[in-house]
């Protein structure tokens, strides 16, 4: 069940026990006034069709605790009890007047990322964006008095060729998982692990069986132990561990099944059953990689709590491969979009076509220049974009012309411009936390990373309320005829 709110309120109407009101000037009370609540108000309500059961929170509370815990880098509890030790915290999230006890307990936190999913967080982050957007005056079609129409409307539109305008930047990164980093070896003794914790659940003195059936697991951790302590172990030992390992977690896996089929065992947790499929998976892997002596498979299980987890290959310095969900982004005048999310590895030039045609839908044309890499450069992209006149940044196909010092100057201006996007995602990893994705679940997951980048959004529409501010105290010194000095 969920019921609506009455009406938003404004900040005169929070109430405080002790005399005074809040600062309108606070960062949280001019960040509550950027965010359209009541057009995302409807988007949620949905997701509650039934009239009756316990009243959900409210909207404002659940993406308000989320937009907190992103922007700050707390916990779920911590976040719970920042909200309750300060009450323009609280006036963020909806409450009308401060209140000592917690507003909702911590585990609510898992919940709100489930139901603000990242196809909800992405229409938020649209409509934040829109309200940013400034159309000129000048590009629209100009309507003056006919006297001879016919019609007697006295009007009549002259038609305007389309325009493009300003500059789309696509690139795409990698949003690490909190995991260990996998290795075979260590992925098997795991599994192996876990078996034995299962064989131990589901062995039950009245199955009628003479003993319980054996796992040697002191035998296979000494034959861990002695593996890992060595610090350059040779390609022989390695494999000759891992063969060790797959024989031991063979030998479980059937115990297990056996175990199973027989009258009165014990019963396995959902989280066991999940992980005992997991294995299963990543037991047929490491054999068929095991036997063709090789280091590649498809969709290959890199974490057993996380399997939704992928190697995404990158080519970078610090980290050849990363191990997370790939995120192709468009940035337009500091606003990043997300244009394509997956946990398997994708092209990401693939995707130019539609990042274009967002565009414009969004702002009513198409950009006169899309900045990216030189993945983008296809002869397909290439094609779509001069059939539209769209300019895509980099040098031409083919071979160089003999003065191509405009194509240089064209594509070292470009490298500059192109600079914000790949300064987006430092921000967003430094900053809110993109480079170590602390959520567990993979619905979660694409709602955390969807929220950092709605919330670095935020962030920069409010520099732009700065700026706007400091604009017009100078424009008002102008209009005095004062002289002003402004470093910036």
């Amino acid at each position: 069940m969920y019921r609506r709110p009455t009406g938003q309120m404004v900040i005169e109407d929070f109430v405080l026990p002790f005399e005074g009101k809040l600062d309108a000037n606070n960062r949280w009370v001019k960040l509550a006034k950027i965010i359209p609540w009541e057009q995302i108000e409807n988007e949620y309500a949905d997701l509650f069709p039934s009239n009756t059961g316990t009243v959900a929170k409210p909207l404002r509370m659940a993406l308000g605790a989320l937009i907190i815990k992103e922007r700050c880098g707390y916990t779920d509890r911590e976040t719970v009890e920042q909200i309750t030790e300060n009450p323009y915290l609280q006036y963020f999230i909806g409450l009308e007047k401060y209140q000592i006890e917690p507003p909702f307990d911590p585990s609510l936190m898992v919940h709100f990322r489930k139901r603000l999913d990242q196809k909800i967080i992405k229409k938020i982050n649209e409509l934040i964006c829109q309200s940013e957007k400034h159309k000129d005056p000048k590009d629209k079609d100009p309507k003056d008095k006919d006297p001879g129409n016919p019609s007697g409307s006295g009007n009549f539109e002259v038609w305007k060729p389309e325009v493009n305008k300003g500059k789309l930047l696509l690139d795409a990164t990698c949003a690490p998982a909190d995991i260990r980093y996998p290795t075979d070896l260590s992925l098997l003794n795991e599994a192996r692990e876990k078996t034995e914790k299962m064989i131990d659940t589901l062995y039950n003195q009245e199955l009628g069986l003479a003993r319980k059936p054996r796992t040697y697991r002191k035998r296979a951790r000494k034959d861990y132990l002695k593996f890992a302590r060595q610090r350059k172990p040779h390609v022989k030992a390695i494999r000759k561990a891992i063969g060790k390992q797959l024989g031991y977690l063979r030998r479980n896996l059937g115990t297990i099944d056996f175990l199973l089929k027989r009258d009165g065992h014990g019963n396995l947790s959902a989280r066991q059953s999940r992980e005992l499929e997991t294995i299963r998976i990543l037991y047929a892997q490491q054999r068929e990689m095991y036997q063709t002596r090789t280091h590649r498979i498809d969709d290959r299980i890199v974490s057993i709590s996380q399997p939704h987890v992928r190697p995404i290959v990158r080519g970078k310095a610090r980290a050849e491969t990363e191990f997370g969900a790939k995120v192709a982004i468009s940035m337009v005048d500091g606003y990043a979009f997300i244009d394509h999310l997956s946990w398997d590895s994708f092209n990401e030039s693939l995707g130019l076509k539609q990042a274009v045609e967002d565009y414009k839908k969004r702002y009513g044309h198409y950009p006169e220049a899309v900045l990216a890499d030189q993945l983008y450069r296809t002869r397909e992209n290439l094609s779509f974009c001069r059939k539209h006149g769209i300019r895509l940044s980099g040098p031409p196909l083919g071979r160089p012309p003999l003065d191509s010092r405009r194509e240089k100057q064209f594509a070292h201006q470009d490298m500059r411009e192109r600079n914000a996007v790949e300064g987006g995602f430092g921000v967003c990893k430094r900053r809110y936390g993109l480079a170590r994705i602390m959520a567990r679940l993979k619905e979660t997951a694409e709602s955390v990373i969807a929220l950092q980048f709605l919330v670095m959004n935020l962030e920069h529409r409010l520099r732009l309320l700065f700026c706007h501010f400091i604009c017009a105290i100078l424009k008002t010194y102008k209009d005095q005829n004062y002289t002003v000095y402004a470093v910036i």
